[in-house]
């Protein structure tokens, strides 16, 4: 009997391959606990137009997201946070206040999980910064700390 796999099944294989496996295995185990369906002419179908939906998809949110790393990679925020009495900042600036300053100074809204800090920002000046976009894309943005 032939199934497609809807699921990984341990030692039998991933999920949307077509497997051989014997009778009861695949009624009585694989198709009865949702693992795989039996693998008929209709169902073989459907699942290559849902892959190719599912490609397709994924085309459309990596180009989406090269369009979202070349934004940041032109853009600058600037940031302005209170000074101590020596100049050194209160606090540091945090990657909320770096998602909403970019939010409000160039309409691109990144979520703050986003945003790969290796180490807070606590001085004034320049600070360049890397965004993680998914799907192995990048952008760096320029942030400028100045004090009040």
């Amino acid at each position: 009997m032939k199934v497609l796999l809807i699921k990984d099944v341990k030692s039998l294989g991933k999920k949307g391959e077509v497997k051989e496996v014997k009778d009861g295995y695949g009624k009585n185990f694989l198709i009865a606990k949702g693992f795989a369906r039996a693998a008929t002419p209709e169902i073989l179908e459907q699942h290559a137009k849902d892959e190719l939906i599912v490609a397709q998809d994924l085309e459309k949110e990596v180009a989406a997201l090269k369009v979202i790393a070349e934004q940041l990679d032109k853009a600058e925020i600037v940031i302005t946070k209170k000074l101590g009495t020596k100049g050194h900042l209160f606090g540091s600036v945090t990657k909320d206040e770096i998602a909403h300053a970019l939010q409000e100074q160039h309409g691109i809204e990144i979520d703050k999980k986003h945003i790969n800090e290796k180490s807070a920002i606590k001085t004034i000046g320049e600070h360049d910064l890397d965004f993680k976009l998914g799907h192995g894309l990048h952008g760096t943005i320029h942030v400028d700390v100045q004090g009040e």
